[in-house]
């Protein structure tokens, strides 16, 4: 980069990243400096590809500021923390100017305020296309939320509604048409996330603690993470899936987008019996549907039909990161 030079961009970047007294030496060295903690720490990456998650005619630069954070927040809810602290690296390509990278980090710097998050440090380096990697710290008060705990008889519950963020993906790729509110609410559910982290330091508080995760890969895909870590078998009840009266609206109850679309952020866990979601609803301050139960392995995966019969879930994979077959 010539036209500002690497030096010179991140110090213009770092000026206003919010950092404070869990920072004791933020950006401009060769490491960050942390104020040491006795919780138990949680680490987490992700990384957003031009072209293959985002597209710069979809969402603005600080709205893709925004979800670039937001996504490793959700790795943090699905477990029961509290963000704490993340670094960021920038894969830059040719045609964007300072301007734009000013308001990318506007947007970022917003939300790790919101979330209480410091902005430590980072790199920048040449791409073929623009990349946001960001690498999270947190730190859970209590019990740790993990995958391998579920254990037959569970019942899996999920909070929002499932296949919205799918569905605003597919109308942005002019795939799927959509108007007014609809379309609003569709793209914003893709476009904005928002990571439950309230909600995922409250179910860390029940005892026992719930096997949990969030849903970045769609419903079946992460529900199969629990499956497997916890070497047991599930069941999905079909006219459990929690829609949105704007997914309705425009895709009717087609269910493959909220099975497997992706992205949505939500929590899904799993539970001993005898809880009710209402309850939970208000326990968790966000919407609760219980939406099938954990079942003996040798079951596999089964979805349950609107007439009472089971059928394996074969063929209804989620998002594959690298778009390969296993």
């Amino acid at each position: 980069m010539k036209q500002p030079g690497e030096f010179e961009l991140i110090e213009r970047l770092c000026r206003d990243l919010p950092y404070g007294r869990r920072t004791l030496l933020g950006p401009g060295d060769d490491c960050a400096v942390l104020a040491p903690t006795r919780r138990p720490q949680l680490f987490t990456i992700d990384s957003m590809v031009e072209g293959v998650h985002f597209e710069l005619a979809w969402l603005s630069p600080e709205q893709l500021g925004e979800r670039a954070l937001a996504v490793n927040l959700s790795d943090i809810a699905a477990m029961g923390g509290s963000p704490r602290s993340c670094v960021v690296n920038l894969g830059i390509r040719k045609g964007l100017g300072a301007a734009f990278f000013d308001r990318l980090y506007r947007g970022l710097g917003r939300a790790a305020r919101a979330a209480g998050v410091d902005v430590v440090g980072g790199n920048i380096t040449r791409s073929a296309q623009l990349t946001l990697t960001v690498a999270l710290l947190g730190e859970v008060a209590g019990q740790v939320l993990r995958r391998d705990t579920a254990r037959s008889g569970d019942e899996i519950f999920v909070t929002g509604t499932l296949g919205d963020s799918a569905l605003g993906w597919r109308i942005m790729a002019g795939e799927i048409e959509a108007r007014g509110a609809a379309r609003k609410y569709l793209v914003d559910r893709f476009v904005a996330p928002q990571a439950r982290l309230g909600a995922g330091r409250k179910l860390a508080r029940m005892r026992p603690a719930p096997a949990a995760i969030d849903i970045s890969d769609g419903l079946l895909a992460d529900l199969g993470h629990i499956m497997e870590r916890s070497r047991v078998g599930a069941e999905v009840d079909l006219a459990a899936i929690p829609y949105s009266r704007h997914y309705l609206a425009v895709a009717g109850d087609r269910a493959d987008l909220a099975l497997s679309g992706g992205e949505d952020y939500e929590l899904l866990f799993c539970l001993r019996p005898g809880h009710s979601a209402p309850v939970l609803s208000r326990r968790l301050g966000v919407a609760v549907h219980r939406v099938g139960r954990i079942v003996e392995r040798r079951h596999g995966l089964r979805l349950r039909r609107g007439d009472g019969r089971l059928v394996p879930a074969s063929g209804m994979l989620g998002w594959d990161q690298l778009g390969v077959d296993p």
